[in-house]
């Protein structure tokens, strides 16, 4: 696993979404280990409590498991759980304020289709 860090956003959020993104493109499966707290403290060189955070955030919402004195975890159907929450995700931060913006500009939705489509008629 090959994590890169911004600083825009918080270290433990990073972390947390990354490991999303590698389950959801199968980089790691349901049943594979994930570096530790501590494993992603010393190669970051972070506090392993904000590690933990990122880690703990997905065992709350049931991506990741412990096996006491192994490691860290992909549960069964994490991927599917992902994609259905990024799924939610993508419709209220995208498809929503893309219909309300639409419907100020009086885009019809077969218009909205069109240029989804890439054939979109530019009206003005």
């Amino acid at each position: 696993m090959k994590f890169n860090l911004d600083s825009d956003r918080p270290i433990f959020q990073q972390i947390a979404d990354q490991i999303e993104d590698e389950i959801i493109h199968g980089t790691i499966h349901e049943g594979d280990r994930v570096p530790s707290t501590n494993e992603f403290a010393a190669h970051y060189q972070i506090n392993p409590a904000t590690a933990a955070k990122g880690i703990n955030q997905l065992v709350d919402q049931g991506i990741l498991y412990k096996k006491r004195g192994i490691g860290m975890f992909v549960a069964e159907e994490a991927k599917s759980v992902l994609i259905k929450k990024r799924k939610t995700k993508f419709f209220e931060n995208y498809i929503i304020p893309l219909k309300l913006e639409a419907e100020k500009l009086n885009i019809h939705v077969e218009d909205l289709i069109d240029m989804l489509k890439g054939v979109g008629r530019n009206e003005n």
